[in-house]
């Protein structure tokens, strides 16, 4: 889709009620996650990180989503794919500017660049025990992305028509924090497997767009 178009189009998503937990637990890659959640809040000891979900024009004005491939580490989301974004911290005004900030460091996309037009759902995290609160936004100019070497690996461009074909949902067996060789629901996107929490909240994200466009 042109961004131009999308861009007219993606405003109406400020108006819409939120998919929420009904549509990101479809992609959920266990059962328990929502029992977690509610005790993670009730024992008020997680963190909490902000991350963006970032629409914008290729330089041919083809609709993208950034998404990054994380460096291989000793964490439990070692070269995992996800959304730029980080944890909070004591600089950040609120849980927004934490994803904006973060966003511009792992990226380079200036966050004076950056509309945000809608806080997501948020969702639990337990590996590594976060609440993470996603947030929907674009930026109108072909970006001149600069990824942070120390943790960035790769830059993950999607085409939106390639986000919201359904043969792009799949099914991936696979070891994890909590489990041995369990099915996990999935996208496969630009060749890479992505599941887990950035597939909950992707799923919301592809929701509200089959709304807006």
């Amino acid at each position: 889709m042109d961004f131009r178009d999308f861009e007219k189009r993606i405003v109406k998503v400020t108006k819409m009620e939120l998919p929420g937990e009904t549509v990101q637990f479809k992609m959920a890659p266990m059962e328990r996650l929502q029992e977690l959640k509610r005790v993670a809040r009730n024992q008020n000891s997680a963190k909490r990180a902000g991350v963006l979900s970032l629409f914008y024009p290729s330089e041919d004005f083809e609709t993208r989503l950034i998404l990054i491939l994380r460096k291989t580490y000793h964490g439990v989301h070692s070269a995992q794919v996800g959304f730029p974004g980080g944890k909070l911290e004591p600089e950040d005004e609120n849980i927004q500017d934490a994803a904006l900030r973060e966003t511009e460091e792992e990226v380079g996309v200036p966050r004076s660049a950056i509309s945000v037009l809608k806080q997501l759902t948020e969702i639990y995290i337990p590996p590594s025990n976060f609440f993470v609160q996603p947030f929907l936004g674009i930026t109108s100019q072909p970006p001149k992305f600069v990824p942070e070497e120390k943790e960035v690996e790769a830059l993950i461009e999607v085409n939106l028509r390639d986000f919201m074909d359904d043969l792009n949902i799949t099914t991936q067996t696979l070891s994890t924090s909590y489990a041995e060789s369990i099915e996990v629901p999935a996208f496969q996107l630009n060749g890479h497997i992505v599941w887990g929490a950035t597939a909950m909240m992707l799923n919301e994200v592809r929701e509200l767009l089959k709304m807006a466009l």
